[in-house]
């Protein structure tokens, strides 16, 4: 069975000529949203995914807006809203060393070089200039990790396991 990732939401229309508004949920949306490129559109009561091929993408605000083959019209596209575009395990590609996608840090178990357990990440933010780690701890406390070299020491995703070395006020 073969696993999907998300890589964004049709959240609405633009315009008349088949134009969807997508949240875009991936760190390369040149890549995913180029022309040419498939993606696979998961519609909330439908089992089987509609094969969508990129004809057109440009950003506006905050928002991706695409086109795909065959859908030329407002009328074609309304149907897509609420969709979750998709793409399969083959075509994440390989990243570089010290890249990680989403899904191999989600779920790891944090810990410092000490051996203290912190938890476990639950969320990665992306402010800016580096992404955060959200950890859940123990009682709930949200722990946050700034995804630094002076901080992340190493990551396992194969393990799920990433050990830090807490900069002076991190854990307080």
């Amino acid at each position: 069975m073969e696993n999907w990732f998300n890589v964004g939401k049709i959240v609405n229309t633009q315009g008349l000529k088949g134009e969807v508004r997508v949240i875009s949920k991936t760190d390369f949306p040149e890549k995913r949203y180029k022309a040419g490129n498939v993606l696979y559109l998961f519609m909330p009561n439908s089992s089987s995914p509609i094969e969508l091929t990129v004809k057109s993408r440009r950003t506006h605000k905050n928002f991706e807006l695409l086109t795909f083959e065959g859908y030329n019209n407002i009328n074609e596209v309304e149907k897509f809203r609420d969709g979750i575009l998709k793409v399969p395990e083959t075509q994440l590609g390989t990243l570089n060393e010290d890249e990680f996608y989403y899904h191999e840090i989600i779920g790891c178990l944090v810990a410092t070089t000490k051996g203290e357990e912190l938890g476990k990440v639950s969320e990665i933010l992306s402010p800016g200039a580096n992404d955060v780690w959200v950890v859940k701890g123990k009682g709930g406390k949200e722990i946050l990790i700034p995804y630094i070299h002076d901080v992340v020491k190493k990551v396992d995703v194969k393990e799920k396991v990433i050990l830090i070395d807490p900069i002076e006020g991190l854990l307080s």
